[in-house]
């Protein structure tokens, strides 16, 4: 029997790439309602047709005014002139001259003549006496183009040119590439290009996954009574979550018999209707195991890698089939959920050649106790994390530790990690895990107390 030649994981990944970019194998571009495009790829630049702000615009509450008028007001103890109030939504109607303020809301359009904004808080209202406009020979009187702001104002800080004052492009100038093609789209982006007016925008296609489960003893999960030997489907359930996390659209295609014409059926099908099959189980060395010899004949270049120095996964499988990435993935479901994180969902952020995929998350943990692995594997094992040693004597983590856990989870503090021992088709093993620590090819033992990298599963 022919033996698996192994190559590391990263090796792995970097062909599967490679050969991806080679066939030139990227998602097209759609159109799509802003309003959804959350995490979607955006397949364009997208470039300033305006200048944002379009109007110079007040940050704060206040008066707009001259700085300097300001300046001398302090010194001579005059009051400034309030000549109106510049509306919201409304285009500044007013002139600034030396010795008069403006009333201003926040976002509002600065009148010509003023360099500065004095935030409310700084100034003192000072009442005035109601005076006619005409008779502006009475003793205190002041010049009002609004009857309304009868009042004039003391300043009670310093001001400066520019504060308090968005200028005009400041944000955005005319022409500047503001969020660039291959990005994945957040919240602010979204709100940018709202800002533009742009209610649609390109994003690349969302990758379409088949998933091909099989296994004579595998029925569906909502089959209510199992028969001796079965086992209900998770494989399917866990990986089309995977997949939608990670951008792209699950296509279920059921549960295939262990017979090799049900096989080429559904590797034809998924061929012609999906940009990436994924078969989850068939891929060891057994007489039940058609994966390799199917994914042979769907297309070229075909097998790049059969056999990984993985733990759990090491009969992962990866090809390139007429352009489409192929995965055979081991059926346990722990090792397919497990190898479906580090190499599915990478390879659909690829396929979209989005350059700000989801980062991992980690946190720093030290291990309960000694971490046995096998030396030729990289290994990932789940682990339960505690916040320091707050570990209850049934293992279980109590209830101020979980509230400790979630308020420091991203503070430098280290935390206890407890490895879980589960076998690798037992999946609420994982389940019950917070996150995953590798161990390295080379490695056949973690001592207990050491500081690891916990990938988290949440």
């Amino acid at each position: 029997m022919k033996k698996f030649e192994l190559i590391s994981p990263s090796q792995a990944l970097d062909k599967l790439f490679n050969a991806i970019d080679e066939a030139g194998t990227a998602m097209p571009a759609e159109t799509v309602d802003a309003l959804t495009a959350r995490d979607r790829v955006l397949a364009q630049d997208i470039i300033s047709p305006i200048p944002l702000p379009e109007f110079r615009r007040s940050t704060v509450d206040g008066y707009a005014v001259q700085a300097a008028s300001v300046q001398a007001a302090l010194a001579s103890g005059d009051l400034l002139r309030v000549i109106g109030e510049v509306r919201m939504g409304e285009m500044a109607r007013y002139n600034v001259g030396v010795g008069e303020v403006v009333k201003i809301h926040t976002g509002g359009h600065i009148p010509s003549g003023a360099d500065a904004v004095m935030m409310v808080e700084n100034t003192q209202r000072v009442p005035l006496a109601p005076v006619s406009k005409r008779d502006s020979k009475q003793e205190n009187s002041v010049k009002l183009l609004d009857d309304s702001n009868n009042y004039a104002l003391r300043p009670m800080s310093e001001s400066q040119p520019t504060d308090n004052i968005i200028e005009l492009g400041e944000d955005v100038k005319v022409g500047e590439i503001v969020i660039r093609k291959g990005s994945r789209l957040k919240e602010a982006d979204l709100g940018g290009l709202a800002s533009f007016g742009m209610i649609r925008t390109q994003v690349a296609r969302q990758p379409r996954v088949a998933l091909i489960a099989s296994g004579d003893e595998v029925v569906p999960a909502e089959t209510e009574v199992l028969q001796p030997g079965q086992v209900r489907s998770v494989n399917i359930h866990t990986v089309a979550a995977l997949v939608r996390r990670n951008g792209g659209i699950p296509l279920d295609y059921g549960i295939l018999p262990d017979r090799f014409e049900a096989f080429e059926v559904a590797a034809e099908r998924a061929l012609r209707e999906a940009d990436v099959i994924v078969f989850m189980a068939g891929t060891s060395m057994s007489d039940r195991d058609f994966v390799p010899e199917i994914v042979q004949k769907m297309g070229l270049p075909g097998i790049l890698q059969h056999g990984i120095a993985f733990r759990p996964g090491k009969p992962t499988l990866f090809a390139l089939c007429n352009g489409k990435p192929v995965f055979g993935l081991p059926g346990n479901p722990v090792s397919t959920l497990v190898t479906a994180m580090l190499f599915l969902g990478p390879t659909l952020w690829h396929l979209q050649r989005t350059l700000n995929p989801p980062p991992p998350n980690f946190v720093r943990a030290r291990l309960t106790t000694d971490m046995p692995s096998p030396r030729q594997f990289e290994h990932w094992f789940p682990i339960k994390l505690f916040a320091g040693q707050n570990i209850a004597e049934n293992g279980a983590m109590s209830a101020s530790g979980i509230r400790k856990f979630h308020y420091h989870l991203n503070s430098k503090e280290v935390y206890a990690a407890q490895p879980i021992n589960s076998k690798s088709n037992l999946i609420f093993g994982l389940s019950r895990a917070d996150g995953l620590v590798c161990a390295p090819i080379g490695v056949s033992m973690i001592p207990k107390d050491t500081e690891v990298d916990v990938l988290l599963l949440a």
